[in-house]
């Protein structure tokens, strides 16, 4: 897959509080057309107004939680991200409310290949929690001190493997 080609053209929100964050994604991902918003209230603004293929949300400091509501209720896919709350809480909180991702921000350098991800599952009716599993499990499995993390949520994960976005 040729993230580049997948994301080509297409509409990103990405809310951060954190300017160099906000900066440093919108050169990441340059081939998108992208709407950027530094709080809850301008991201909020934003996701009423109009359609994205995809919504980059920041969990602290814009109320991502908050927004991912609101995403979810337009049918606009959310990947996550997230430095300060980069758990085991926050990330089973991410899928179990929807959620199509969840991405630590010493990550962000991959983020046009997570965001195709999204949008290449949304587009041929998988869950993209699955290939989030193949692509960042192991880097989590170190964050969260081995694979102790996916035997709590074993029952969750296997559901979200197997069901449709």
């Amino acid at each position: 897959m040729d993230p580049n080609k997948v994301l080509l053209g297409r509409r990103l929100l990405i809310v951060d509080d954190e300017r160099d964050i906000l900066e440093t994604l919108i050169d990441l991902l340059k081939m998108c057309k992208i709407d950027p918003a530094s709080s809850f209230e301008e991201g909020e603004k934003l996701l009423k107004e109009h359609e994205y293929d995809l919504a980059v949300l920041d969990i602290m400091g814009v109320k991502g939680f908050d927004l991912l509501q609101i995403a979810n209720k337009r049918n606009i896919p959310a990947l996550m991200l997230t430095a300060h709350s980069l758990n085991v809480e926050s990330l089973t909180k991410s899928m179990r409310e929807g959620a199509a991702y969840f991405v630590p921000k010493e990550k962000m350098a991959e983020i046009s290949t997570y965001a195709a991800d999204v949008l290449e599952a949304k587009e041929s009716n998988k869950n993209p929690w699955t290939r989030w599993l193949d692509t960042l499990g192991r880097f989590f499995d170190a964050t969260f001190t081995g694979p102790n993390w996916r035997e709590q949520e074993k029952a969750f994960l296997e559901k979200a493997k197997r069901a449709s976005p």
